[in-house]
């Protein structure tokens, strides 16, 4: 077991407390357990209602004490918290009362008086031990923050994140909490003298145990296990006339960058949110404007070493559209055959063998409109920021316009979809006599199948591995769209074989 991790820090004023808590949150998850202790008055409340309210990206919510109710329940945007105190509790026994013991699963626990039930504490938790500095202010503070058993890595990185912010000139800096995605990583924005940045924590971390030929699901299809990948794309970009965001500060061993912050404008309006058109046409020129160009497949990242692009092979394409049979198929009670996996490798295996004789380009990959930010100070395709692209590979053009026109959190009109595709052929034929319109479409096709097939189970895997059971409202629309490329010629046998062996997402 991993041994105590400590370290100590003086607060003072509630300011730092806030900026204190507002940092843990950003490394923290559900199933996780933090224990204020310290006598009374020390700021133990303080310091939860301080989180809460990050978390909640809301300074106004209340937050009483729970001295009395004893344990308080939130519902917070990232994970429920319940906010407990347990001074009043004379017996540990107390607990399975109140709902504390077990401890709710799934939920972040902000435990007051955690020396009134040491037993019924986890063996992994993080504890935060607040006493007074009168010397140094009424609001002074010190603050002891030690990590046990698995909670001692999540201090250790508290430690090197505060370290860091420090050495960027960040660390009194006021925290926004923003909304993550998908991925391990975490973000903040820090504001400053009237100026914003964006803080993102991106630990190194596979994801998922290495079942894929001896790795794990990331490395098997080339995603990003660190900040690396995202400081070069992103410096490749700018250096071409793209819109990413500027680095300012970088730690690339930890995963911490300070960068340009794009604001919270974007490609979408509405409710429910649908494509603004213009900025559609200007995001399709961008994409098209950036496959016209000759790119290198190695750039460089720092003075000393360069990132190498992974190609988007076929193994990688074949173990992504594999979550269907492993994730979705179960989840909807089809649990495929032998028989009916071989054949559907086989057949895809046969088909990708297209996308990978096909021209190869910079692949985005999520290419859509969480991660398109409208800049209407720019001109022309700049206008386009692109805040998410660590995961980019080397493959077909097609994908990254799959991604943009069929969107897989909003519907995208087949006749919007339908315009905005021919918009991009009739740019590409303008720069390049040799390309093939008919080829392309057959490639939207197949790469629009192949994502959608992916998506089904990336979703069915979020909501059953990962705990996020938002994503499964997304896939009636992802079959609508894979329905859409099913429809082509050239993937027939697939529309049967999915007709036969793949049923609809619950709507």
């Amino acid at each position: 077991m991993t041994g105590p991790v400590t370290f100590s820090l003086a607060l003072p004023n509630e300011t730092a407390t806030a900026h204190l808590m507002a940092d843990l949150a950003l490394l923290i998850g559900p199933g996780d357990v933090i224990t204020l202790s310290g006598d009374l008055g020390a700021g133990k409340t303080a310091a939860a209602r301080a989180m809460i309210r990050y978390l909640a990206a809301d300074e106004a919510v209340e937050v009483p004490s729970p001295t009395f109710t004893l344990a308080q329940t939130y519902d917070l945007p990232p994970f429920p918290l319940v906010h407990a105190d347990l001074y009043r509790v004379n017996d540990a026994i107390e607990l399975e009362e109140i709902g504390l013991s077990p401890l709710p699963e799934g939920t972040v626990a902000l435990i007051e008086w955690p020396e009134r039930a040491p037993d019924a504490l986890p063996v992994d938790r993080i504890d935060i031990a607040l006493s007074h500095r009168p010397a140094l202010g009424s609001a002074a503070r010190a603050a002891e923050i030690t990590g046990y058993g698995k909670a001692a890595a999540q201090v250790s990185r508290l430690k090197a994140l505060r370290q860091f912010l420090t050495g960027a000139g960040y660390i009194d800096a006021k925290r926004l909490r923003m909304a993550g995605d998908a991925s391990t990583r975490s973000y903040a924005r820090l504001l400053r003298d009237d100026k914003s940045v964006i803080l993102m924590n991106s630990p190194r971390r596979p994801d998922g145990p290495a079942i894929y030929s001896g790795k794990a699901y990331s490395a098997a299809v080339h995603l990003a296990e660190d900040v690396r990948p995202f400081v070069a794309i992103a410096n490749g970009l700018r250096e071409r006339g793209f819109s990413a965001p500027s680095i300012h500060y970088a730690d690339l061993e930890l995963g911490f960058l300070i960068t340009e912050d794009f604001g919270n404008a974007g490609v979408i309006a509405g409710e429910p949110p649908s494509p603004i058109a213009e900025r559609y046409q200007v995001a399709t020129d961008m994409l098209a404007a950036l496959h016209r160009e000759a790119l290198p497949e190695i750039l460089p990242l720092t003075p000393q070493t360069s990132y190498a692009i992974p190609a988007f092979d076929t193994d990688a394409l074949l173990v992504e559209i594999g979550l269907m049979p492993e994730w979705y198929l179960p989840d909807r009670g089809a649990e495929p055959t032998e028989q009916a996996r071989a054949e559907f490798f086989a057949m895809w295996r046969d088909l990708l063998a297209k996308a990978a004789a096909a021209a190869k380009t910079w692949v985005i990959r999520d290419f859509h409109s969480p991660n398109l930010i409208w800049l209407d100070d720019r001109t022309d395709i700049a206008k386009v920021g692109i805040i998410d692209f660590q995961d980019a590979v080397l493959g077909p053009a097609a994908y990254d316009l799959v991604s943009l026109l069929q969107d897989a959190r909003i519907d995208v009109p087949e006749q919007l979809e339908l315009a905005l595709l021919t918009r991009y052929i009739k740019a590409r034929r303008a720069s390049d006599d040799d390309f093939d319109p008919a080829h392309f479409a057959e490639l939207y096709a197949i790469m629009s199948a192949q994502r959608n097939t992916r998506l089904l189970g990336t979703f069915a895997r979020l909501n059953r591995r990962d705990g996020k059971p938002q994503y499964l409202r997304h896939q009636p629309r992802i079959w609508t769209y894979l329905n859409r490329s099913l429809a082509h010629p050239a993937l027939s046998a697939f529309r049967d074989w999915y007709a036969a062996h793949v049923p609809p997402p619950v709507a």
